[in-house]
């Protein structure tokens, strides 16, 4: 499988998400996925390829071509592709992808991972998001999208398609069990 992992270029204030990345990069590697996310070599993006690598797994970089320029790009990986910029990379992650994951991270990891939620509702993927709730960090995001449902904006059944949960196996069983929402329409 495929899994686009988006997070920090910055590892955090805290060690936790150094070994969240570890963690999730070490199960990506031993089973024999493929990691596919921004191709940087900082923060939590090198740390999870690195990972990834150590434990036999392969990683595919996108990264654009003013990022790469500072010298931003992991050299190490299976395969990395320079794009023209951000909207490239992140198209080019989302169709090589089967399932995408949000590790911690800033205001870049939150729009990557909200556009692939808002993508699944209208039917440009028919794949699995996942927030990777390091000790809570992404509970006020899930409240809002509770929000979202109890508001009006967003469906019982579309919320229940979007798991938030820092438990590999919890995760792994997500994926496998996916059942993609029914593509949202609207009436006139």
């Amino acid at each position: 499988m495929n899994l686009a992992v988006y997070c920090g270029a910055n590892q955090g204030r805290e060690n936790k998400y150094v070994s969240s990345a570890e963690k999730v990069g070490t199960w990506i590697g031993k089973n024999n996925h493929t990691l596919v996310y921004g191709g940087g070599k900082a923060g939590l993006m090198g740390i999870l390829a690195d990972s990834v690598l150590a434990n036999g797994g392969k990683v595919i970089g996108v990264i654009p071509s003013f990022l790469k320029n500072r010298e931003l790009a992991h050299d190490g990986l299976t395969k990395l592709y320079t794009v023209k910029n951000m909207h490239e990379r992140k198209k080019m992650m989302i169709d090589q992808a089967e399932a995408y994951l949000a590790l911690p991270g800033g205001a870049g990891t939150l729009e990557e991972i909200t556009e692939v939620v808002s993508w699944g509702r209208i039917g440009e993927h028919q794949n699995p998001c996942i927030f990777y709730n390091e000790d809570g960090y992404y509970d006020l995001i899930r409240s809002f999208y509770s929000k979202m449902v109890l508001e009006g904006f967003l469906t019982q059944q579309d919320y229940e398609k979007i798991l938030f949960s820092s438990s590999l196996n919890t995760i792994e069983q997500f994926i496998q069990n996916y059942i993609p929402p029914q593509i949202r329409s609207y009436i006139k």
